[in-house]
């Protein structure tokens, strides 16, 4: 695994990255649909990898 496979994004970094909105990462938390994410306290960070795996698994 590469370095940069660990980078914690913020939901605004994967906004700006990947075009998947703030709301639509927020209403997808609490459910199996949305990537995973990591809670560092009251933060909620995501993986980048976590982000690649989820886009690759919801290929049509």
């Amino acid at each position: 695994m590469k370095p940069y496979d660990e980078r914690l994004l913020s939901r605004a970094e994967v906004e700006e990255l990947f075009g998947i909105s703030k709301r639509f990462l927020e209403s997808r938390a609490g459910s199996v649909t949305g990537p995973r994410f990591v809670r560092v306290g009251r933060l909620v960070r995501y993986k980048l990898a976590d982000i690649h795996a989820w886009i690759e698994e919801n290929r049509v």
